[in-house]
């Protein structure tokens, strides 16, 4: 087992890698920013350095304060969390070089499925069914993108090939704005993700957000711990998440599952990986893979049984997978809200002071966050502060229990967007199961 690990990030995750790394005696090491220098497991780590200001472009991005961290610690291992340098290929491959073990893929691989060009091109070779699109990356010939588009058929969607997070993406409905529309998308791609390399794909009319999550060891055994039905988004962000997805057969579910690992042993995949697909009229069209742990992963721990992070520390250390397909079984149904320090009608970030903070209990809820009374939300960084997380045998009691903490979770001296979620669990459509990725936008009426 490893012996000891950076913690490169912050808030909620980075709380959850230490209690995993605990558990398992690992020795952790806090790589802070001196703005988050009062967070909880900065506290409770076993060492802790501060990598650089608030500034996450000069700390938790900045890739020599890092790995050196990692250096002055005599760490072994980095663990990204989410965000930041997660997905970063040049990342992964600089801890590599430099003597330390990078908990998730190989620097290859991240390379080749966060590029969604190549993502999708590589899917395609193993068999997982994607949205029809141009095939591969834009050119400049006007007359061929209006072919290209004409021949998908309208609406369509330009998207960032190094695009994520929602970002990068442009829906185009005529043929009048399609050239426009991919200019604009390729100016913000090279400012935003340093790559001006755009795609097009059919713009799915009410499309489900399904996504498959899977485990793999580098001995070539490779699980699938289920779905995650991620569909009430705002701004292609998402608000709640549950396992399982409503309304998905038991066969569909299997065969989705079964493709999602074939194509991990196609590309030699390691770690925690997961696989989002676009669901519609009984289809699955792939849309990129996450290839780090999700936000959203304690739905699919509390559904299961496995501790996913645990698992990322087993595989680190070059442990084979603890589970076996055959372990794998889907007990209840899990719901998650993300509470973000923000507006609940405005959406703008809330940043302050928590002068309150009690959270919620009872059978089957789970609260992950950082936060505590009097800890002060800095404005630097994303706006979530925590998740909170009910299961149950059922759909519908696991919705009550999270009705139930919802409102006995209290938050005071900033604003949340709690009362947004009070909304939504009570919401006749999402009650009943099966929302689109579009329904929520509509509901507060943004177009």
């Amino acid at each position: 087992m490893l012996d000891k690990v950076v913690i490169a990030n912050r808030g909620e995750i980075a709380l959850r890698i230490l209690r995993a790394c605990k558990e398992l005696g690992i020795k952790t090491v806090a790589a802070y920013a001196e703005a988050d220098r009062d967070q909880k497991h900065v506290f409770l780590s076993d060492e802790a350095v501060c990598i650089g200001p608030a500034s996450a472009i000069d700390s938790y991005l900045n890739i020599p304060a890092v790995i050196s961290a990692a250096e002055v610690t005599d760490a072994v291992a980095i663990h990204p969390g989410y965000g930041f340098l997660s997905e970063n290929a040049d990342f992964a491959e600089r801890v590599e070089q430099s003597g330390f073990i990078f908990i998730g893929p190989k620097a290859e691989t991240i390379r080749l499925m966060g590029d969604k060009v190549s993502a999708i091109q590589a899917m395609k070779k193993a068999g997982i069914p994607c949205v029809p699109g141009s095939g591969g990356a834009l050119g400049n010939d006007p007359v061929k993108l209006k072919n290209i588009a004409k021949e998908i058929g309208y609406p369509v969607i330009i998207k960032a090939a190094g695009g994520g997070g929602g970002r990068g993406m442009r829906v185009v409905h005529s043929e009048a704005s399609l050239l426009k529309s991919i200019t604009l998308t390729r100016t913000e791609a090279a400012a935003t993700f340093g790559n001006d390399m755009v795609y097009m794909e059919k713009f799915l009319a009410h499309p489900r957000h399904v996504e498959i999550q899977i485990m793999a060891d580098e001995h070539g055994h490779v699980i699938c711990l289920g779905e995650r039905d991620c569909s009430l988004q705002r701004r292609h962000q998402k608000v709640i998440e549950e396992a399982p997805a409503p309304g998905l057969d038991d066969a569909t579910r299997k065969k989705i599952g079964e493709r999602c690992v074939a194509a991990c042993k196609k590309i030699a995949y390691r770690g925690a990986g997961t696989f989002e697909f676009l669901y519609e009229d009984g289809e699955f069209y792939f849309i990129e893979m996450n290839t780090r742990i999700q936000v959203e992963h304690p739905v699919t721990e509390m559904i299961t049984g496995v501790d996913i992070v645990k698992e990322q520390l087993h595989i680190a250390s070059g442990q084979p997978l603890h589970y076996k397909q055959s372990d794998i079984t889907i007990r209840g149904h899990a719901i998650e809200c993300r509470i973000n320090a923000e507006d609940a009608e405005t959406f703008m970030p809330s940043p302050g002071t928590i002068e309150h903070y009690h959270p919620p209990g009872g059978f089957g809820i789970r609260v992950d966050t950082h936060v505590y009374q009097g800890y002060k939300v800095p404005p630097h960084y994303d706006s979530m502060i925590g998740k909170l997380i009910a299961h149950a045998e059922t759909r519908e009691l696991a919705l009550a229990r999270l009705s139930m903490a919802l409102s006995e979770i209290l938050i005071d001296g900033i604003k949340t967007n709690i009362p947004l979620h009070q909304k939504l669990v009570k919401d006749t459509a999402f009650m009943k199961g099966g929302v689109d990725i579009h329904y929520l936008e509509s509901k507060l009426g943004i177009k």
